[in-house]
């Protein structure tokens, strides 16, 4: 029965069998939030389905007045650079179970620096929207700027969360260790995050390039 059950697990969805039942609680936890992303997705869908319609609006000011295309490539590298980040915490635990005092250190350490990549991801965005309203592009100026708006806007919102949530994570591990409650939280969390960066990829090939095409 362990053989069989062994066998039916997915790789990526757990740490390993070295982590013992963690390893086996992992595998149903992160799969079911993997689930529930997908109706996130179907919500970006939509917001991506209504800028499409108004992308024909784009004018007055439109793309090409509104975009800071090396600005948007900034972004672009913080984050793919978080993702690598996420990525190597999450090797940490899994590789190194990151119970010993040497492993915590360094997975905290891999957590942070994500943040603070993160955190230089939403600095460009925001100094982005707001030098599209000094040059006349704020949300209320037309269907197309409130779909733009509310597009990058909505990703914004869901970077901040994760970080918010990646720091909550970091304060647990230093309170707790890492326990099956914070191994299971943070991979659930790195779900999130590389869902972020593909959403990301979308929003700055159809939205940006798209729009300057």
């Amino acid at each position: 029965m362990s053989f069989s059950i062994r066998k039916s697990l997915h790789p990526g969805l757990n740490l390993g069998e070295e982590h013992g039942d963690d390893h086996l609680e992992a595998e149903t936890s992160v799969f079911g939030f993997w689930v529930f992303m997908m109706s996130d997705l179907v919500t970006f869908g939509m917001f991506f389905a209504v800028f499409a319609t108004t992308m024909p609006l784009a004018c007055c000011p439109g793309p090409k007045e509104l975009f800071d295309l090396g600005s948007v490539a900034w972004q672009t590298g913080f984050l793919l650079a978080s993702s690598l980040t996420s990525g190597m915490a999450i090797l940490t635990l899994k590789q190194e179970h990151a119970t010993r005092s040497a492993s915590t250190k360094k997975l905290i350490f891999w957590l942070l620096l994500t943040v603070l990549l993160g955190c230089g991801f939403l600095y460009r965005e925001i100094s982005d929207f707001i030098a599209m309203a000094a040059a006349g592009g704020p949300p209320t100026r037309s269907g197309y700027l409130s779909a733009l708006w509310s597009l990058v806007g909505l990703h914004g919102l869901h970077v901040t969360s994760g970080l918010i949530w990646c720091l909550v994570i970091v304060a647990g591990i230093l309170v707790r260790g890492v326990d099956m409650r914070w191994k299971l939280t943070l991979l659930r969390w790195a779900v999130f995050w590389h869902f972020l960066d593909v959403v990301w990829i979308a929003i700055f090939s159809f939205v940006f390039l798209g729009g300057l095409l």
